[in-house]
């Protein structure tokens, strides 16, 4: 082997270690939270978009940004179906899709007054969002991917952190960064 060719290896071993080990990374609670977003195809002009999690802690909130293209067609999130799912007893269940820019977001906030609702451990449905083409042009393959929209959403998930009787109902702001949890993003595309 030449001296280039050692050299080369060298570096893109050294480069590669920080990805490694930020894939290995945890969040606070355990193990990495991952969040599936599942294909599916309908008929020629409309598709759905199943969004699940796999959590190992409780979780009081969801910011899910979705990015849509299916190639020169246009399309647009019109609806979310949010029955059935691990978030159905939410206090606010948003759905925003911008047909401009080709996005959805939802935004799941568990609660809202005195009543403590959030998702517990384990691994489910959150919702399922229907996909239609904008001018009635078959869809022949969508993609999606993670992104960030106005204001400032990005995936994020929120960690509960009541755990007992005297906890107050607002989060310090020394404590904001342990209870935000930034999932694994999965796609699973139809077969």
């Amino acid at each position: 082997m030449t001296n280039l060719f050692k050299k080369t290896i060298f570096i893109a071993v050294i480069c590669l270690i920080p990805m490694i080990s930020m894939a290995q990374q945890q969040d606070n609670f355990g193990i990495r939270d991952t969040l599936y977003a599942e294909l599916a195809k309908l008929d020629a002009n409309n598709w759905t978009i199943t969004v699940s999690y796999t959590n190992d802690q409780s979780v009081v909130a969801f910011s899910v940004p979705l990015k849509m293209t299916a190639g020169m067609n246009r399309v647009v999130a019109d609806s979310a179906v949010f029955t059935g799912g691990r978030a159905e007893t939410y206090a606010y269940k948003g759905f925003r899709p911008d047909t401009a820019i080709q996005c959805v977001t939802l935004g799941l906030i568990g609660t809202l007054s005195a009543k403590h609702v959030y998702t517990p451990p384990g691994s489910g449905r959150i919702a399922t969002i229907f996909v239609s083409s904008l001018d009635g042009s078959p869809i022949e393959n969508l993609k999606i991917d993670t992104t960030t929209t106005s204001p400032n959403n990005s995936l994020m998930v929120i960690a509960d952190r009541v755990q007992g009787e005297n906890m107050q109902d607002t989060i310090p702001l020394t404590e904001r960064d342990v209870v935000n949890i930034y999932p694994a993003f999965v796609i699973i595309e139809p077969k």
